[in-house]
């Protein structure tokens, strides 16, 4: 005899069950048909976002990034993170950037004119690019 499982009271609380199952698989992403290789590649090509604070900083002193300069600050945070630096400051002509390099994340940028002292904080590490 064929065990029937009385969870549900009703076909609507099991058909919702369903639905609700189906549009939960639905989002979930996989790497299925991709090597590792693409998959590491992946996660290494992943460009720094900036903070808030930071595209405040960028607009505040008015600094604009080129693609170049963008590439060698991407460059530089990677370099830091497989060192270990945990937070760096990055280098780029006259600009610096503090970088989180555990969340790819640009704290705060400035330019030559900021960094007169030339006092870092609270970092452990540094890139020149």
């Amino acid at each position: 005899m064929n065990h029937i499982n009385n969870q549900f009271l009703s076909i609507e609380q099991l058909s919702n069950q369903y639905l609700n199952q189906t549009k939960v698989n639905q989002n979930v992403r996989t790497t299925e048909g991709l090597s590792f290789e693409e998959v590491l590649q992946g996660l290494q090509s992943k460009e720094v976002r900036f903070s808030k604070h930071a595209v405040n900083r960028l607009n505040d002193r008015n600094i604009e990034l080129t693609s170049e300069q963008l590439e060698r600050l991407n460059d530089g945070a990677r370099r830091a993170g497989e060192k270990g630096i945990k937070e760096s400051l990055v280098l780029v002509d006259e600009l610096a950037f503090i970088v989180n390099t555990r969340s790819n994340t640009v704290i705060t940028a400035m330019d030559q004119t900021e960094t007169k002292e030339n006092i870092f904080t609270n970092i452990d590490g540094a890139v020149i690019t």
